[in-house]
């Protein structure tokens, strides 16, 4: 493990809540689905902050929703550099960052267990999470060499 690593999964991560955050506002037009504050909420309880109305929390729902991103995205840049690269490593990274979420919001007492939620937001949660899962995977493993005799992944673009 280094420090190279670590930054360029966090740059990787940023990029992928870059996409989900992208793909969540354009789903909300279309939905007319609001913001959620479960980011900050749970941000709040952990640092033991007071208790705020949601409109005075947009920077600490901002602070989660991106923190959360680039920070695991450390951790994806190391599956690339070990050898969990491609589409599988991606997968298995959706499964952390599902865990993550739910660990922290439920342990908080802000969340409420997945399958307790309607389908429609499970969908929706789902969708959103797999994309930024999939964008901090493929840009990890651009960034980050994996270990000998295990090949990057082919660019899309390039004729084979």
């Amino acid at each position: 493990m280094n420090t190279h690593t670590l930054l360029k999964g966090m740059l990787a991560g940023a990029a992928g809540v870059a996409a989900m955050t992208l793909a969540e506002k354009l789903e909300q037009r279309l939905t007319r689905r609001p913001n959620s504050y479960v980011p900050a909420h749970t941000l709040e309880k952990l640092l033991g902050l007071p208790h705020k109305p949601d409109e005075e929390r947009l920077w600490l729902n901002w602070a989660m929703h991106w923190g959360q991103g680039i920070l695991l995205g450390a951790v994806r840049g190391l599956m690339a550099q070990g050898g969990l690269r491609g589409p599988v490593g991606s997968f298995m990274y959706l499964n952390l960052r599902l865990l993550n979420d739910q660990t922290l919001e439920n342990a908080t007492g802000v969340g409420a267990p997945p399958w307790t939620w309607p389908v429609d937001e499970q969908v929706v949660d789902l969708l959103h999470k797999t994309m930024y899962a999939f964008v901090t995977g493929m840009v990890a493993d651009r960034l980050i060499q994996g270990p000998p005799g295990i090949p990057a992944p082919s660019k899309p673009w390039e004729e084979r």
